[in-house]
């Protein structure tokens, strides 16, 4: 688990237009990406997720919530210090949307140069986390290059839209 990972501060990022169930929604999704992203705390997300009916849009990504949790575990042990900074959230109905940085060293943190610009985009059904469609860019030239390397291997059968 990392315990030196930056929280998810979502107060100040809320839109005082937002109901209460876009409130919720946002709410489901900064938990599910606190604990996955920056905790890596996988038992908690597979004990509070896994019942959802997650479909995974990133055709680079395995099916469902255990395979997401692969994914982001084998990430994890590679890059022990990976965290995602959220910097903006949008949501609209069952949508919510963070546009963050992610970052695979510590050193990298609030350095928009390095890492990755991410935008995620959830269906959140019934405080369930239902789909996931997400655009990614590399920051840096050794990004890009490790973005070649690891990325263009089809994980599921799933279309990106």
């Amino acid at each position: 688990m990392n315990n030196n990972a930056p929280v998810i501060d979502f107060e100040p990022l809320m839109k005082p237009h937002w109901t209460t169930a876009q409130r919720q929604n946002v709410t489901r999704v900064a938990e599910f990406i606190q604990l996955l992203m920056n905790n890596h705390d996988f038992d908690a997300v597979l004990d509070r997720f896994e019942g959802s009916h997650y479909v995974q849009h990133n055709r680079n990504i395995p099916e469902g919530i255990p395979g997401l949790i692969g994914y982001v575990k084998d990430t994890a042990t590679r890059f022990p210090e990976y965290s995602y900074d959220v910097k903006r959230i949008e949501a609209d109905g069952e949508t919510v949307t963070f546009h963050s940085h992610a970052t695979l060293r510590s050193k990298h943190r609030g350095d928009d140069r390095q890492g990755f610009n991410i935008i995620d985009t959830w269906k959140v059904v019934d405080g369930q986390i239902a789909d996931h469609w997400d655009a990614i860019q590399p920051l840096s030239f050794s990004m890009r290059l490790f973005s070649l390397f690891v990325g263009g291997r089809i994980a599921n059968s799933n279309g990106v839209f």
